[in-house]
């Protein structure tokens, strides 16, 4: 097998592997770094220019894997996307938001190839999808040669698949985005078991120790509790969340604790493009029965949509829970302009609930626990921090140890190492060396070519 890691900067960012597995070419995922403007965020695609794709597979929709598959479609114009149900409904919706997304950087910032794709393009990576059922598998053929692609069930977000292939009689793994442990929507992961050839997996949690008596649900529920002080001290909660996947699972989390009385029932607020991701979310609970979201819930609970006419500093005179992105409070977000009005008043919470990028304004605020007060650069506004400030585990990904476990239980020959940054690559070259000493581990260079 050859591979090449196209995501330019490597670590964390436009995610997106090619894959020559026999006579066939493949492509797995094309995100956009969240961090990058312009061709910069891209992956690059220049070592697979010449090359016809066979197959495309996308694993999920966060914008990190799917947010440049307009482009690659629309060089591949007949080439299948290999995807989950979910996947299908929700990623279409997506990728019409990061064109909006893009046209306002284009001002903000002077960026003029953006937007990098139309709303035509959309439409193409469209009608090139390929829904395949969980752990079914689909064979591929090309002359004499054939392939076959089984996605099973990774956790993480609505749709997530890992990516089983077999050539030949090996079997090649791509654990994309994982999470074992179940969330209030959806199960954990079902991966493949062993034995396997060639296991590719994620490493976001590297560097970060595991503590056993932090479980999710233990999360959860001091979540609840910090939620519960905030109103009764007659304060409002912020909750910044990803429009995709923690925000329906946080409206479950606040319906069940109203359900049994562990919460009062205090106004909730809403906006964002979370909003009309829980609409497909219900959707494709009626479909698949993948997911478990009801859209009823929050009618029970009221949910309000949020005017987003505030002035920084003044607080918001209805008081209540703030659920609403971006879940790492970037700037023209409701999440920060939300902030901005909540931060200078005592009474109020902000409950951050995942991870936080600390370039990001959420991963500052948070990373500089004794400040006094916080600048918000588009607002133009010196916040003195008065609210209390908490945060949360409720990631989106396996950690180190379940992902080890996994590797070791795979007998994997070769073990490659992605989605994660240097110091979490590191500890899982050294941890893999020690509990499977005649494993190949390979933490790919990017835009290098490997035979695996």
């Amino acid at each position: 097998m050859k591979l090449i890691d196209l995501n330019r900067h490597g670590a964390i960012g436009a995610n997106s592997l090619f894959v020559q597995i026999g006579s066939f070419n493949l492509l797995i995922d094309s995100g956009l770094h969240p961090k990058k403007l312009g061709y910069d965020a891209l992956p690059d695609f220049e070592p697979i220019e010449d090359i016809d794709l066979d197959l495309i597979v996308l694993t999920h929709c966060h914008l990190d894997h799917v947010g440049s598959m307009p482009i690659v479609t629309a060089h591949h114009p007949k080439t299948p996307v290999i995807t989950s149900a979910p996947n299908a409904t929700i990623a279409p919706r997506m990728l019409r938001n990061s064109i909006n997304v893009m046209k306002r950087q284009r001002e903000e910032h002077g960026i003029a190839e953006y937007p990098l794709f139309l709303h035509r393009d959309v439409a193409q990576f469209t009608r090139q999808i390929t829904i395949q059922r969980f752990e079914r598998g689909e064979v591929y053929r090309k002359g004499a040669d054939r392939i076959e692609v089984i996605l099973h069930p990774a956790g993480h977000v609505a749709g997530a698949a890992s990516v089983e292939i077999i050539h030949e009689g090996r079997r090649i793994v791509f654990t994309g985005d994982v999470l074992f442990t179940a969330q209030r929507t959806l199960p954990g992961a079902r991966l493949p078991k062993g034995p396997i050839d060639t296991l590719i997996m994620e490493t976001t949690h590297g560097a970060k120790q595991p503590d056993p008596a932090r479980t999710r649900d233990a999360e959860v529920d001091d979540l609840i509790d910090e939620v519960g002080r905030i109103l009764e001290r007659g304060g409002s909660c912020l909750l910044p969340v990803f429009a995709l996947g923690r925000m329906q699972e946080l409206f479950k989390i606040l319906y069940e604790a109203r359900n049994s009385g562990r919460l009062p029932k205090s106004p909730i607020f809403a906006a964002g493009l979370g909003m009309a991701i829980c609409e497909y979310f219900d959707t494709i609970r009626k479909q698949t029965r993948l997911i478990d979201f009801d859209i009823k819930m929050l009618d029970t609970m009221r949910v309000r949509a949020l005017d987003l006419n505030m002035r920084p500093g003044r607080d918001l005179p209805q008081k209540g829970i703030y659920l609403v992105s971006s879940g790492m409070m970037v700037e023209h977000t409701p999440s920060y302009k939300v902030a901005a009005s909540l931060l200078p008043h005592p009474r109020n919470g902000l409950c951050f609930v995942g991870y936080c990028d600390p370039d990001t304004p959420g991963g500052q605020l948070l990373g500089d626990p004794g400040a006094e007060s916080f600048f918000f650069d588009v607002l133009d506004y010196n916040a003195p921090i008065r609210a209390s400030i908490e945060r949360f585990d409720l990631s989106g990904h396996a950690d180190r140890s379940e992902l080890l476990d996994y590797a070791e239980a795979s007998g994997a020959r070769s073990v490659v190492l992605t989605h994660g940054d240097p110091p979490a690559r590191a500890w899982f070259v050294e941890a893999l060396a020690e509990r499977m000493p005649a494993t190949t581990v390979l933490d790919p260079v990017p835009l290098a070519a490997y035979e695996v």
